[in-house]
């Protein structure tokens, strides 16, 4: 099944609409796409803090607590400013293994009033299960987050 991304960005405006504390905001976003996406066993966020990243709000299994800016997937999202789509995170130099059972992964920057404050991050326990249409429909639903948590502070 194909994920209907304009739907699920509206989606996701519609539920964070008037709530302005941020943990509060990305709870819920995070539920929302563990709830709309197929064939993934972790969804949440890692944000930056004292340059490193600090798990935040996710539903999934227990998540490693941070991450360096240089190692990993989220570190390669926030550290090139890149969305990150692995087909084969094994293959992927550097990856750390917080889920045995995670094959592929896409990291996305979330970039708040020109700033890099933390990254979206999906597991995946399908090797290659990202498609390009994946990665800008979840792309949009993070620029619909980002806009909204721009006032938030």
């Amino acid at each position: 099944m194909n994920t209907d991304y304009s739907l699920l960005s509206r989606q996701i405006e519609s539920v964070i609409d008037g709530e302005f504390d941020t943990i509060a905001v990305l709870s819920n976003v995070s539920a929302i796409l563990n709830q709309s996406l197929e064939n993934i066993n972790w969804v949440g966020f890692y944000l930056l803090k004292d340059n490193q990243l600090v798990l935040g709000p996710f539903q999934g299994k227990v998540a490693c607590y941070r991450i360096p800016l240089d190692k990993g997937v989220c570190g390669k999202a926030v550290s090139s400013n890149e969305i990150q789509r692995i087909d084969n995170v094994h293959a992927f130099p550097g990856h750390i293994a917080c889920d045995s059972e995670s094959e592929s992964e896409l990291v996305i920057p979330c970039v708040v009033d020109g700033k890099i404050v933390g990254v979206l991050d999906i597991d995946s326990p399908k090797l290659a299960r990202f498609t390009s249409d994946d990665q800008a429909g979840l792309a949009l639903c993070v620029q619909v987050l980002t806009k909204h948590l721009s006032l938030c502070h």
